[in-house]
């Protein structure tokens, strides 16, 4: 049956993670201990950081919305990863797998654009203290929000504009266990070498342009922070150690998948497994694990909530 723009496959067969039914069934077993322990803890993130009047800051603020973010991400593809492993044919309909590649680079893009908000928070807290109160106001920081929900929203947009005018007739096999750009662009029958620089100039580009902006800003706060007394220099290396840590989690395994799509290599699968589903929520933890405020009062907390 066809359809308006050209496409007569109206469903993907997904090859999945592994074929080992041994390998399947430990990662299955791995991913839902992680899930069930991890996810829960990135909702008490979020609650900690409303709850408590003391995190006001925008640091906290924007530690809230990434928890959200990659909360939110972890249930694009981990779930129906699950559900899959006890299907015998896994199989995503065409408007399942637009629907899953448009809300993985809506959330995606939109958690990186929250890093460069985050780094720029950490500067102008550490390089201009002084109008650090004025600069970040909460006009301002919910102004950033909204750009950068809106940057997301744009970009994938454009992703998903890639694929829709691509015409598919077969084959169905997706080489993956979910759909994303580069694997579903390689079943369009038609030459797909100019979507697929297209691709590359829009989430490779500007995955590497944010990714060198991100490390070039937290050189200049290192550098500014050898100069300040121990005290809030230890303090400022800890916060800015943690978004470094952050930044390779997010952006290494992103620039692997997105700026190479002409070559397929034996580690793809592995990379994106960790890129969509555990990277997601081990980031708002790791934050948290080396902030002492934020633990402090998660401890607090939930000791309210347990005495009671």
């Amino acid at each position: 049956m066809e359809t308006e723009n050209n496409t007569v496959v109206t469903e993907f067969v997904l090859f999945g993670l592994t074929q080992s039914q041994d390998v399947q069934l430990l990662v299955f077993v791995l991913v839902l201990i992680f899930y069930l322990v991890i996810l829960p803890g990135n909702f008490l993130i979020i609650f900690t950081i409303r709850s408590d009047p003391g995190l006001n800051a925008p640091l906290y603020f924007f530690l809230g919305n990434l928890a959200f973010l990659d909360a939110s991400y972890s249930f694009i593809v981990a779930p129906r990863m699950l559900v899959d492993f006890f299907s015998e044919k896994k199989i995503i309909s065409y408007r399942c797998c637009i629907t899953q590649l448009f809300f993985l680079h809506f959330l995606g893009a939109g958690e990186m654009f929250l890093l460069v908000v985050m780094a720029f928070d950490r500067y102008t807290a550490i390089c201009r203290p002084l109008h650090y109160s004025t600069t970040m106001n909460p006009r301002v920081c919910y102004a950033l929000l909204l750009a950068l929900w809106l940057g997301g929203f744009a970009h994938s947009i454009v992703q998903v504009a890639l694929i829709l005018h691509l015409p598919f007739c077969g084959p169905r096999q997706l080489d993956n266990f979910f759909c994303d750009v580069p694997q579903v662009i390689k079943l369009a029958c038609t030459d797909t070498f100019v979507v697929e620089l297209l691709m590359v100039s829009n989430s490779g580009l500007l995955t590497v342009l944010c990714f060198l902006g991100l490390l070039s800003s937290y050189a200049v706060i290192l550098c500014r922070v050898r100069g300040q007394p121990s005290e809030g220099k230890k303090k400022a290396l800890s916060t800015c150690t943690t978004h470094i840590i952050i930044v390779f989690l997010m952006f290494g395994p992103a620039i692997f998948i997105y700026t190479c799509p002409f070559w397929a290599f034996p580690a793809d699968k592995v990379v994106a497994f960790f890129h969509t589903v555990i990277f997601p929520l081990m980031n708002p933890v790791i934050y948290t694990l080396r902030n002492q405020e934020v633990k402090a009062s998660m401890k607090k907390l939930l000791n309210q909530y347990v005495v009671c």
